[in-house]
């Protein structure tokens, strides 16, 4: 049964833009068709499509669940993104189906990349949505320049993954407990400059160790989500 990201609205259900064009265009979808929506903040439904529109598809629902599959910890990556956004790209979908909260793109020092298409980031995250089954969107945040983005107010433990030996590092497997929030900063290539490491822990965060090899920058961010979602089953 397809999933579809929607507006769910008590025992109805609508679809519209590129999903509604999927399901009559692509997968010529009909009346009486079942189907599976979610509307990508937990709430997840199915039911029998009742109506269909020029631009949107309506859908009577049998069963709906609240909070589905709702995780009792949060993690949120903040990283540079990379110059090939293809890269990137692959970060967000493989996060998505492995389990993320939210997304944020920093500009530093070392950054190779100073824009982001996020229109086209959002419709990554939602396409892996749909492939994995999943009922939540991760949230998705405009590119920040790093010095004011470690200077926000972060409610959740904040972490800084670098490679500076100049600086004291634990070690993330042994350090991350389950059912915690957690910001992890990724850097660039080059990483994270030595001012840059200087003012996160000025700012409360405390610097990790991803391990003793050298990974590329959407490979760190990815072993870091594998390690709080491992640390959480």
């Amino acid at each position: 049964m397809h999933l579809f990201i929607g507006n769910i609205e008590g025992n109805s259900a609508e679809i519209n833009g590129d999903e509604s064009h999927h399901f009559t265009k692509v997968l010529r979808g009909k009346v009486g068709q079942e189907i599976q929506i979610t509307d990508g903040k937990g709430k997840m439904g199915k039911g029998i499509v009742s109506q269909i529109n020029s631009k949107s598809v309506e859908i009577d629902l049998n069963e709906v669940i609240e909070n589905h599959e709702k995780r009792p910890y949060k993690i949120h990556i903040a990283i540079a993104p990379t110059k090939s956004m293809e890269r990137m790209e692959f970060f967000m979908e493989k996060a998505t189906e492995i389990g993320i909260d939210e997304i944020s793109f920093l500009k530093t020092f070392h950054s190779e990349r100073k824009n982001i298409n996020l229109d086209r980031c959002r419709k990554i995250l939602v396409s892996a949505v749909k492939q994995s089954l999943k009922v939540y969107v991760p949230q998705l945040n405009d590119l920040v320049k790093f010095n004011d983005f470690v200077k926000e107010n972060h409610p959740e433990n904040k972490l800084i993954a670098h490679c500076d030996e100049d600086f004291t590092r634990l070690n993330f497997k042994e350090f991350i407990q389950p059912q915690k929030d957690y910001l992890i900063l990724i850097g660039p290539e080059g990483d994270f400059s030595k001012e840059e490491i200087e003012l996160a822990l000025q700012n409360g965060f405390t610097g990790i160790s991803l391990g003793n090899q050298r990974l590329r920058t959407e490979t760190a961010a990815l072993n870091a989500i594998f390690a709080a979602n491992w640390i959480n089953n």
